[in-house]
């Protein structure tokens, strides 16, 4: 059965490091451009590994947007002509990001976000688990595991060639350099003794 929605709501599209969750953000993102859609989008100002204000995937694509370092400055650059707002690696914002989104998909915008449903831990990251919760739509993407080429739903953490520490900060932005993608068999968090 076909169903059609009222005007504004979210989506989460999720999963671990490498799964394209960006590449899947910014394909969207390009097809609503085309429909003339008035789109803005952000990341936060801490993830400057590709690009310092764009959107970038692990594969070089990009969307142009407003780098922030908190939600106060995302909301300065949404209006009443906004019509999709994204937001990429939202699992970096605090929590008060959930009200903000609730918000926007209240006023009938459509709000497209992306971002790790766990942190290195496997634990659930910042305010995803409520934004899973609260979306309409929901894409969990997997990559694979590097270690057996197994669907991977985790997020491993390296240090040192080693898996991270339990105790180790939940925030260490890094790509291949510090994290792999690992299935659940695979995944490895080092407990202190």
């Amino acid at each position: 059965m076909y169903q059609e929605l009222q005007k504004g709501w979210i989506e989460v599209i999720t999963g671990p490091m490498f799964a394209g969750k960006s590449e899947e953000l910014i394909r969207r993102l390009k097809t609503l451009s085309y429909a003339k859609m008035n789109i803005v989008a952000f990341k936060p100002a801490i993830d400057d590994r590709y690009n310092k204000s764009d959107i970038a995937s692990h594969n070089g694509s990009t969307f142009k947007s407003y780098a922030v370092n908190n939600v106060k400055e995302l909301e300065k650059h949404i209006n009443g002509k906004t019509d999709v707002v994204a937001i990429d690696e939202v699992q970096f914002f605090p929590n008060e990001i959930i009200d903000v989104i609730e918000r926007l998909a209240d006023e009938g915008k459509r709000v497209i976000v992306a971002g790790l449903d766990t942190d290195f831990r496997g634990e659930p990251f910042g305010p995803m688990s409520a934004l899973l919760a609260r979306a309409e739509f929901v894409t969990k993407l997997t990559a694979a595991c590097t270690v057996c080429g197994y669907a991977a739903t985790r997020t491993q953490r390296l240090i040192n060639g080693s898996p991270a520490k339990y105790t180790d900060p939940i925030i260490l932005v890094g790509a291949k350099e510090s994290y792999e993608a690992r299935c659940r068999r695979h995944h490895q968090v080092e407990k202190e003794d």
